[in-house]
């Protein structure tokens, strides 16, 4: 649940930043240029808090507001920026779309992929990361310090 809560304190962070950023030029502005308007920094908005600030601090804000640290495994550390950029991207563009594939399997009929195959348990991500809560990455550093 702290997951999905933190992905919508993202979204819902980005959307208002940028909606803010936007709002003094979009009475000024057309219909395409205002969409641009909103949308030039709400993308911005969140390759830095996605890219950059799990670059830096090791989570997105909402994730750090949520207690929730990105790893990489084995080493329990920070990814890099090139993983972090793919994870971006993939979530921008595959993500939306899964209840559009989920309607259309339920569509398709009995011999269309299952529903597994468009969803994910919730522990997947695509580029091999992982996110934990920051008290059990701390509890597994400090084990791990104890152990050498």
């Amino acid at each position: 649940m702290r997951r999905y809560l933190a992905v919508g304190l993202d979204c819902y962070l980005c959307l208002v930043t940028g909606g803010l950023l936007a709002r003094p030029h979009v009475d000024t502005a057309a219909i395409p240029g205002t969409v641009g308007l909103l949308l030039g920094p709400t993308l911005a908005l969140s390759f830095l808090n996605q890219v950059v600030l799990t670059a830096i601090a090791g989570g997105g804000a909402g994730k750090l507001i949520m207690g929730i640290r990105v790893i990489e495994l084995p080493d329990a550390g920070r990814p890099g920026p090139c993983r972090l950029v793919r994870r971006w991207l993939y979530g921008l563009c595959r993500l939306p779309l899964q209840p559009w594939y989920a309607l259309r399997s339920c569509l398709a009929g009995p011999g269309a992929l299952s529903l597994s195959a468009f969803w994910s348990s919730g522990r997947d991500d695509p580029v091999g990361l992982r996110q934990v809560r920051h008290s059990d990455l701390i509890a597994h550093r400090n084990a791990a310090a104890g152990h050498r």
